[in-house]
């Protein structure tokens, strides 16, 4: 909950990310709330007030997943909607002649997105931005497992990386009112 607050203002790509691995980290504790308290949150060493805000901001966070169906498998909406924003806000600055280093980027970055979709009919299925946080998703799920990934992936991911990068500054920019198009 506090490091989502601090991304959520600082890098929506990165907040978006973490999200997805609050989720999965639910998932993976049973969904049960009280045996994250327990097991969980103490490695944070939070104060009591501050572990009982985090365990009810989780138990919160259960029950959407409940309420979604997507216990299992799946984001909540309120993740989906930031991917929804940011998909807009990609194609407002593709179309604006004001932007050419995102769109140069997002050229760079389409080769090795379109390689990804080619590869998974899943991804075919996704939105190119959504395909892309797949792949740095799934790549950050191989470093905590200490898994060597190919040059060639590595490449891919650091043009993602780079991309997501640049719209979580222009989404900053667009939130305080300082984004033209």
């Amino acid at each position: 909950m506090y490091i989502a607050e601090q991304l959520k203002k600082n890098n929506i790509a990165e907040y978006l990310l973490y999200m997805w691995q609050v989720e999965d980290t639910l998932r993976a504790y049973g969904l049960d709330a009280d045996k994250m308290a327990d097991e969980y949150i103490p490695q944070f060493k939070l104060d009591e007030e501050k572990s009982e805000r985090l365990k009810g901001w989780y138990e919160s966070l259960i029950e959407m997943m409940r309420q979604e169906n997507v216990t299992e498998k799946g984001h909540l909406q309120v993740n989906n909607n930031i991917l929804v924003l940011l998909t807009d806000l990609h194609m407002q600055l593709l179309k604006s002649s004001k932007h050419p280093f995102y769109s140069a980027a997002y050229y760079k970055t389409l080769p090795f997105i379109v390689e990804l979709r080619n590869k998974s009919t899943e991804s075919q299925e996704k939105n190119e931005l959504e395909n892309c946080f797949d792949a740095l998703y799934g790549m950050m799920l191989l470093r905590t497992q200490k898994k060597e990934v190919s040059a060639e992936t590595a490449t891919a991911i650091d043009h993602m990386a780079k991309l997501l990068g640049m719209l979580s500054n222009y989404y900053k920019k667009d939130k305080a009112g300082e984004l033209e198009f």
